[in-house]
């Protein structure tokens, strides 16, 4: 019995991955979410982290939407981005960005939470 399910990572301008795959990891709000096929019917929303896709595809997201149902998956973002294609120096223009972001008085206690998400995701991929 075959045991893969449909998957579109899609941002506005392009489609960015299409395919049957395994499993895929997303990075929600509600922490790591699994999916595999017949996974239960699922609508969230993406917080800063790596989409990863049966082990060997990895796409940085910031944010964006999650629906699974009758085993196709679909991810909607603005920011996804495939780490094969981000230099160490955008990764660390990120990063000395949102570092500065989060030392700041002038922020809510959510933007403080997403940007922990970013730093803890780019320190991941720079190394």
């Amino acid at each position: 019995m075959e045991e893969k399910f449909k998957i579109e990572i899609i941002s506005p301008d392009k489609g960015i991955f299409s395919g049957e795959i395994k499993e895929a990891v997303i990075p929600c709000f509600e922490g790591q979410a699994t999916i595999l096929k017949d996974h239960i019917p699922l609508i969230t929303f993406l917080r800063p982290g790596l989409v990863e896709i049966e082990n060997d595809k990895k796409f940085y997201v910031e944010d964006g939407t999650v629906e699974f149902s009758n085993n196709n998956l679909l991810i909607l973002s603005t920011s996804v981005q495939n780490i094969k294609y981000i230099d160490q120096k955008k990764i660390n223009l990120m990063l000395k960005d949102a570092k500065e972001k989060i030392s700041s008085n002038q922020i809510s206690d959510k933007q403080k939470y997403i940007l922990n998400y970013k730093i803890e995701t780019l320190e991941q991929i720079s190394l």
